[in-house]
């Protein structure tokens, strides 16, 4: 057998059903990986090892229980459909027992008391968390970066950032530290980190995965999704993610199964009628020229997908140019009402102060007329986008940034300096530049994926990671994910 972080997700999955693998031996393997590699990787700010390991323990007894209980009555085992997988839950997600920091070093760090909705979903399917990755404070921007812990270093480059707001389960998936992890994607917190790391990273459609939800997030922007190294291995974390569907089973077979996104990712899609666009809502206030490495990347995946069988053709779409100060207005209410003891109000970074003094002067008024605007944008924008089957773009318009090159703040291997540079607008200027394709398809709604169709050194693994963003209508995920596996993801 290969090393066990070798294995797919799948891979896995199957070793651990079969009892090939132990659930300890899975989590140890990890945690002994995450003991080496994060000290200069900066995935993970706590890591719960002897948790993890009871939780192993307890669901190798489980599946004991089960394969004794298969032996005397033929039937199968039992066994959730994550039985024993390894993985870890960003820090903005309450975890029983472990301390929420939501990258913050203005809030207590007390363990919380139960387990969020996602992190209660994910145990219920079986996983076992070793432990919470690296977020930006409240998940706000586009980098992995706080005053708590050390950044999230991109593992094919230590020196450039894993993205954000998923960047420490990103890096931790791409170096081998977890097999996959969930993410949650606000304005593109799970695509952004998938491309900057050459993952797969895919943002349900609204509503699909309700643990995913967020409170004080009154335009419905946040959804929880997977992050992996295929489309088979997303799609596996994809049907823990979304409630039952009721199929009938054989028995010992898991549950969902038939029909089931890792079934539908294996098939081939229907011939698509793709839409190529640059246009960004963004480009009215910030002008930008995507880097020649992401149009590379574009134009890479243009030649897979014709390669494959679709047809592409410019796409012009026309966008609303109130949209950035409407998006602004709803994506930073929710950190205006975060409570906060003012004595510690000085101890928020730079950017997440400016915002929340920002959304606390705003009236209820003006917050309400951007969130009507925001469901006219929605209407308007889908109905351009339905003229395709997908619409494409790059997934960055620029490679992975050096860490600290959005604060302007100069980083050793510690944590960050006590003072930051304080131009909160340059920092968010600059992160709408990297990833002006995002944040448009949270406030529409729409599922999108991150394919890692190009490498900036020419092959696989050499240089650094370049992505395409395929945004799809309502409902389909599972043909992004099919594409995604047609492309060899």
């Amino acid at each position: 057998m290969a090393e066990i972080h070798e294995l797919s997700a799948v891979a896995l999955r199957d070793a651990l059903r079969s009892g090939e693998l132990s659930a300890r031996q899975a989590a140890a393997h990890y945690l002994d990986r995450i003991a080496s590699e994060n000290p200069h990787l900066g995935a993970f700010i706590t890591v719960t090892a002897e948790q993890a390991l009871k939780d192993a323990d307890t669901a190798d007894s489980r599946h004991a229980c089960a394969s004794a209980a298969s032996t005397s009555d033929g039937g199968g085992p039992a066994l959730p459909l994550l039985h024993g997988m390894p993985t870890a839950f960003k820090d903005l997600t309450d975890v029983a027992g472990v301390a929420t920091t939501h990258g913050s070093a203005a809030l207590e760090h007390r363990p919380a008391p139960a387990d969020g909705a996602l992190a209660a979903t994910l145990k219920g399917a079986g996983v076992v968390s070793l432990g919470k990755t690296q977020v930006p404070e409240f998940g706000l921007t586009a980098y992995s970066e706080n005053r708590i812990a050390p950044p999230s270093r991109n593992p094919y480059a230590l020196s450039r950032s894993s993205g954000g707001s998923s960047g420490g389960s990103a890096a931790a998936v791409a170096a081998g530290l977890l097999p996959f992890a969930p993410g949650s994607d606000g304005g593109g917190s799970i695509r952004i980190p998938a491309a900057a790391c050459g993952l797969v990273g895919l943002k349900p459609g609204r509503g699909l995965v309700p643990s995913g939800e967020s409170t004080g997030d009154p335009a419905g922007l946040v959804v929880a999704g997977p992050l992996a190294r295929s489309a088979a291995d997303a799609a596996l974390m994809l049907d823990a993610l979304v409630p039952p569907r009721p199929t009938r089973q054989s028995p010992g077979e898991p549950a969902g199964s038939r029909g089931s996104y890792l079934q539908l990712a294996g098939q081939d899609p229907p011939r698509l009628r793709i839409g190529v666009s640059l246009d960004s809502p963004w480009q009215a206030v910030f002008p930008f020229a995507p880097e020649r490495e992401a149009l590379d990347a574009l134009n890479t995946g243009i030649r897979l997908l014709e390669a494959a069988g679709h047809e592409t053709g410019e796409a012009a779409i026309r966008y609303d140019n109130r949209y950035p100060g409407a998006f602004t207005t709803a994506w930073t209410a929710g950190v205006g009402s975060a409570r906060i003891a003012p004595q510690r109000e000085a101890l928020l970074t730079p950017l997440t102060r400016t915002f929340r003094r920002r959304a606390q002067q705003r009236s209820a008024a003006k917050l309400n007329e951007a969130l009507g605007f925001l469901r006219q944008f929605q209407r308007d924008t889908v109905a351009q986008f339905s003229a395709w089957d997908l619409v494409l773009s790059p997934a960055l318009a620029q490679t992975p940034r050096p860490v600290g090159w959005f604060t302007g703040a100069a980083h050793g291997d510690g944590y960050w300096p006590a003072e930051w540079p304080a131009d909160a607008d340059d920092d968010y200027r600059k992160q709408c530049e990297f990833a002006p394709w995002s944040s448009l398809v949270n406030v529409c709604g729409l599922p999108a994926i991150s394919i890692p169709v190009h490498w900036t050194g020419g092959s696989p693994g050499e240089g650094l990671p370049m992505g395409i963003q395929l945004v799809g209508p309502m409902g389909s995920e599972a043909l992004l994910l099919q594409v995604a596996g047609q492309l060899g993801f």
